[in-house]
């Protein structure tokens, strides 16, 4: 990823929001090992209090400078995506979050649905299962027109971690033409569990040149992902057994094939 001038994706400034906390939803503790300490419950909790953390924060700064801003402004809304389903989950979450951000929104009819919730504090619903099911219904056409696009990825790579929202961009990005995603208001949020999370917004370029660019750049992933091999689960369980037996193995020699490499890979011969 470069950060310069001329860029194709440029960031609004001024509105970042940022929320962090000391929480153990996903640590690692015992550095002998690879594997993390999960307490799932915990980490989706996290992310969603995160959500409304950073939501709450970003829209006060953007309507100081644009007054209005609200979920109908930005075109695409891009998530760091563990799952899809939390990332559905998001979008239903941002629809409550967008209907108690104003008085404006508590008289539209089109929120008729959540009036019961007007005065809810947010803490106490994190579980709320029936007020869940409720957002995701209300929330199913945001999400299929601003969010279901930049799941391309996710969906069938997995989890990227650190990259996993700029997978998401790269999924939109993948989704479009150039002319149809030129001057487009983008929502980002990211999120590292332990944890730190960020809301910020960007603008896709309507320089073509430019952007046209960046496409080219990305434009063979979906070939790449087509040609990807597929190896049984023994296969799969002796590669995990061989990244155990040589973490944190120093000095160590890297084995294996090379020939599922594509040419002009690089790879560590020592």
């Amino acid at each position: 990823m470069l950060v310069g001038p001329d860029a194709a994706i440029v960031f609004d400034r001024k509105v970042r929001s940022t929320y962090m906390s000391n929480v153990y939803d996903f640590y690692k503790p015992d550095m002998s090992s690879e594997y993390p300490t999960v307490d799932g419950p915990l980490s989706n909790q996290c992310y969603l209090q995160a959500l409304d953390k950073c939501f709450k924060l970003y829209f006060e700064k953007a309507n100081k400078l644009t007054k209005g801003t609200s979920l109908d402004t930005f075109d695409a809304i891009v998530f760091h995506a563990p799952y899809c389903k939390l990332v559905q989950k998001s979008i239903a979450r941002l629809q409550l979050l967008n209907y108690l951000q104003s008085s404006d929104n508590q008289n539209n009819d089109s929120f008729k649905a959540l009036e019961n919730y007007k005065n809810v504090k947010l803490e106490e619903t994190y579980n709320d299962r029936e007020l869940e099911k409720l957002l995701l219904t209300l929330s199913k056409r945001t999400f299929d027109q601003k969010t279901d696009p930049s799941l391309m990825l996710a969906r069938t790579v997995g989890n990227m971690y650190t990259a996993s929202l700029y997978a998401s961009i790269t999924s939109l990005l993948l989704s479009e033409s150039a002319d149809s995603l030129a001057n487009k208001k983008l929502l980002l949020f990211s999120y590292g569990s332990g944890l730190a999370a960020s809301m910020f917004s960007a603008r896709v370029t309507s320089d073509q040149t430019v952007l046209s660019k960046l496409l080219k750049g990305i434009a063979d992933i979906p070939n790449r992902l087509s040609r990807r091999s597929k190896v049984s689960a023994e296969v799969f369980e002796e590669a995990l057994n061989l990244r155990e037996k040589t973490h944190n193995v120093a000095p160590y020699k890297p084995i294996g094939s090379l020939d599922q490499l594509v040419a002009g890979t690089y790879f560590l011969t020592a």
